[in-house]
């Protein structure tokens, strides 16, 4: 089935150092860029993520140091990947919850200005949770009936995802062929910051999403306890989630409470 698209729908998949969003960094990035008209375009790159890659993640995606040495960094290539997303929706597996929040992170700080939140995301694994409650590598075999080699390779993965979109498609007639349909469909949660630390409400107000304020409007806890906006910048959070705080305190104060 050839996916209805209203704008082009960029799948991708990364392999990273680990699984922290705020401390690991991207070492491959793979993605398939599916136009309105059917037309394919594709790119695998390899990233230098100027640290080390823990043997643990070598083990799993196969990318080792030596393989990365010369390889450009992700702020060399932020600004030419980011024109390759301008105007696309998102697709990927388990991206919503990992590999779109990491990679908002890495163009936080190549300082590229990027608004991913104005997009739309399909999460192929949210779907494929609702209905069935596999992995990818089952998810491939039960909608394609193939089985995934290299898997965990950042180019196998990305391919698969896509395939699996096209044949939940078929599967499924309650799916959609839309993107504003599948990207709802598949989201996890109304999420202010990609990490989730702030959702919002039927009135769409911030609301806090942890911590002793879980569950409180986020304007009236900066207003109620100006240290916390300090304690935030100054904890391990993500950048966005960072950025998403500084917004609320930037439209709600501007500079007339001493919100540092």
């Amino acid at each position: 089935m050839q996916l209805n698209l209203k704008n082009p729908l960029v799948f991708f998949d990364l392999e990273t150092t680990g699984i922290n969003i705020i401390r690991d960094r991207i070492v491959e990035i793979s993605y398939l860029k599916v136009y309105p008209n059917g037309d394919e375009d594709s790119k695998t790159r390899r990233i230098n993520p100027e640290k080390p890659i823990p043997a643990e993640a070598t083990a799993i995606h196969g990318i080792s140091d030596e393989d990365v040495k010369d390889c450009p960094t992700f702020k060399s290539v932020a600004k030419s990947l980011a024109a390759q997303l301008e105007g696309c929706d998102l697709a990927g597996y388990n991206s919503n919850r990992f590999d779109i929040p990491l990679l908002a992170e890495e163009f936080l700080r190549a300082d590229i200005e990027l608004d991913l939140m104005k997009r739309k995301f399909v999460d192929v694994q949210t779907i494929f949770h609702k209905k069935e409650q596999r992995t990818l590598s089952a998810a491939y075999k039960f909608y394609c009936d193939k089985d995934l080699l290299d898997a965990h390779s950042a180019e196998a993965d990305t391919k698969a995802t896509y395939e699996i979109l096209k044949s939940q498609l078929d599967r499924y007639p309650d799916l959609e062929n839309e993107v504003n349909f599948l990207a709802e469909f598949s989201a996890f949660g109304d999420n202010v910051d990609f990490a989730g630390r702030m959702v919002y409400d039927e009135k769409k107000r911030e609301i806090i999403n942890f911590g002793k304020y879980k569950g409180q409007v986020a304007v009236e806890v900066l207003r109620n306890d100006p240290g916390y906006y300090g304690w935030i910048m100054q904890g391990d959070f993500p950048l966005h989630t960072k950025r998403a705080f500084t917004n609320i305190k930037l439209r709600e104060f501007g500079n007339s409470l001493n919100l540092k």
